[in-house]
């Protein structure tokens, strides 16, 4: 009798141990998740700066023309869309170039004639579009828009301009580089003078907000985290 007892023991402890061998799930694989690696500087914000260089002016109409300093501020709003970046500015600049000389008056007869003032350039102003390609932490670009010059005595008149441009960020929020712009403003005051101007400037400025971007490997997942916050919560077997 008492052998018989055991033996039924032994079958059903061999049973039982058969069923959970045919029921065991291994436990799952800890996931491998691709580090994130920063690519590079996000254009995407606004900024302010200012500027200065050389501008030259010349017209159609020797000898009026000049060169000189030219300096001012900038500010504007880019966005970044992938290695492409478009943006929108504005920019104003002082100068104050002799454009022709004045004349000193004086009396022929009884007739006084009164000193003429120097013809000046005075300021220029810019609304810019811009789209650029970066290449590293820098960003290269083409700009062009509307350009408005103003004078001491004949006012000032609406042109265009176009140019090329190069920015290196410096840090995590400054940039500094320079621009090459040509202008055009023809007839000007309603006069057959047209004027052509190029200008030459670096710039510097402070960028808002500024971050880099970040590109995980192929087969890794955004919601990673939360997949190992779950199987980190799972009671064990």
């Amino acid at each position: 009798m008492k052998t018989r007892i055991l033996s039924s023991v032994a079958a059903i402890a061999l049973t039982a141990t058969a069923a959970a061998a045919g029921n065991y799930t291994p436990p799952p694989a800890d996931p491998v998740i691709a580090p994130i690696t920063p690519v590079g500087p996000d254009w995407t914000g606004f900024y302010f700066g200012v500027q200065g260089g050389f501008i030259d002016v010349d017209t159609n109409t020797p000898p009026i023309g000049g060169d000189g300093g030219i300096f001012g501020i900038t500010a504007g709003y880019d966005y970044d869309i992938g290695r492409a970046v478009l943006g929108i500015g504005l920019d104003y600049d002082w100068t104050d170039i002799t454009l022709l000389p004045g004349a000193p008056g004086g009396a022929i007869g009884v007739a006084v004639i009164p000193p003429t003032p120097p013809l000046k350039l005075e300021s220029v102003f810019r609304i810019k579009l811009k789209s650029g390609i970066e290449f590293g932490n820098g960003l290269g670009y083409l700009t062009g828009g509307y350009a408005l010059a103003d004078t001491n005595l004949l006012g000032d008149e609406d042109g265009w301009y176009l140019g090329l441009g190069y920015e290196h960020l410096v840090g995590t929020s400054f940039s500094i580089g320079g621009e090459v712009l040509y202008h055009e403003f023809d007839n000007y005051a309603n006069t057959p003078v047209d004027v052509d101007a190029t200008t030459f400037q670096l710039r510097g400025a402070y960028r808002f907000c500024p971050r880099s971007k970040i590109r995980r490997s192929k087969g890794a997942h955004v919601w990673a985290p939360f997949v190992l916050s779950a199987l980190a919560s799972r009671k064990p077997l």
